[in-house]
């Protein structure tokens, strides 16, 4: 019965979960190759256009973060980064308790709260102990604060368990659409977990992970693990668009880069590509300073940066008639993500000259 339960929840929720398959990460200090802690989220969403804003509202503290397209009043931050060093994203959980109440899909809400209020991991703790239960949320939520540390908060309704990096002998978590804390005969995203473990294996090992290890490898990867290889390298011309980190869905690949011990939270950046993360170039974000191309314009309230990546991911899904949209022209895309992995190099190598 228990699994029965479990396969009719899967079925409910099998269209969102497509657009709702995030891939993430929270790395410490120790593992990275600029002794820095990071925040990665590769975003899978139904909403294709994002953009990227600085809230100042009076008595909070200032953020910057990524919305939907559309979300002219910021209400609902998807990853964000504040004034005081505090970062978090979220990926969909599926194997939580099941949400029945009709409060939900509250995530968004509760991070535009964090970003506003949190200094600390301590902070965002005191905060989920606070809010109105049943908060609305089936989520694990990634944070990482100005003193280096980070943790995944996997929360349902009414609780939350928390994982942090410190107590893993890789200083490193990787999260998809299931919990750990959660039924393991449900959720989504285990072939991509697995992708995502393979991928960084050597970077753990030699600990020289760099937020161009997510955005400028991972999230441009075509790798699976359950099929053990990855078409893209292999040179095919096309492949089905199934379990694969980057998807038609996938919508930002944004690596939140923290600040050493003792550093101020100013140096902090949003390592940010929107649109689709294999036709995107990094743009980095500061809490002070939020490039124009990333912010939304009217009418709209989208951002010119996405809207021209999504020209590009219009090349890489050409078919639009019966099932095409699920498979993706490789030999299209190849030369665009050469050509995007080039720029973003650069903009890597001029921010270390810097």
């Amino acid at each position: 019965m228990k699994r029965l339960l479990c396969i009719i929840l899967v079925t409910f929720i099998f269209a969102a979960s497509h657009t709702r398959a995030c891939t993430s990460a929270i790395v410490g200090a120790e593992a990275t190759q600029a002794g820095r802690p990071l925040l990665w989220k590769h975003r899978d969403t139904g909403t294709e256009h994002n953009f990227v804003a600085r809230v100042a509202r009076k008595g909070q503290i200032p953020y910057v973060a990524l919305f939907n397209g559309g979300d002219s009043l910021l209400a609902e931050a998807w990853m964000g980064l504040n004034a005081h060093g505090f970062a978090i994203m979220n990926t969909a959980s599926y194997n939580l308790a099941p949400d029945t109440a009709s409060f939900r899909d509250r995530e968004g809400y509760l991070m535009t709260a964090a970003l506003a209020r949190c200094r600390s991991l301590s902070d965002f703790e005191a905060l989920l102990d606070s809010l109105p239960k049943p908060m609305g949320v089936q989520a694990n939520f990634g944070v990482i604060d100005a003193s280096g540390a980070g943790a995944y908060y996997e929360t349902d309704d009414y609780r939350y368990t928390k994982y942090s990096i410190d107590d893993t002998p890789d200083k490193l978590l990787v999260r998809t659409n299931y919990s750990c804390s959660g039924d393991s005969a449900c959720g989504m995203g285990y072939i991509r977990y697995r992708n995502a473990v393979t991928l960084l294996s050597p970077h753990i090992k030699d600990r020289d992970i760099t937020p161009a290890t997510f955005t400028e490898e991972i999230s441009r990867s075509f790798y699976h693990s359950l099929l053990g290889r990855d078409p893209m390298a292999d040179g095919d011309s096309w492949a089905v668009d199934q379990d694969f980190i980057p998807r038609r869905s996938s919508s930002a690949s944004i690596v939140i880069e923290g600040v050493r011990p003792g550093e101020s939270p100013s140096l902090s950046i949003m390592w940010t590509a929107i649109g689709y993360p294999p036709c995107a170039t990094v743009i980095p974000v500061t809490v002070d300073s939020v490039p124009g191309r990333l912010q939304p314009i009217a009418p709209g309230w989208r951002s010119p940066e996405c809207d021209y990546v999504l020209t590009l991911k219009r090349l890489a899904f050409p078919i639009t008639r019966g099932s095409g949209q699920h498979y993706v022209n490789l030999q299209k895309l190849r030369p665009i993500i050469q050509k995007c992995h080039l720029k973003s190099e650069a903009t890597y190598r001029e921010h270390r000259r810097n």
